[in-house]
């Protein structure tokens, strides 16, 4: 796969990521956290908030890593 694809496909991935990533986690935060204190806002917010870093750094390492040089002569 040409490597300017790669990355305009990666970008499209990491955007897609983070906009569904951040649905999903207010979703969560709404449903469950409404009644707690806020020291347990403040919990899940800074893991869910750090936490999308994980899927993001497969893609991004995914999308830096250059096609191998083939020898054809």
């Amino acid at each position: 796969m040409p490597y300017r694809l790669k990355k305009f496909i990666g970008m499209l991935i990491l955007v897609a990521l983070v906009v569904i990533y951040a649905l999903v986690a207010t979703a969560i935060a709404s449903a469950r956290l409404a009644e707690s204190p806020w020291y347990v806002h403040l919990a899940f917010f800074a893991f869910s908030g750090v936490f999308w870093v994980v899927p993001a750094m497969f893609v991004i390492s995914w999308m830096e890593r250059r096609p191998r040089e083939t020898d054809a002569g």
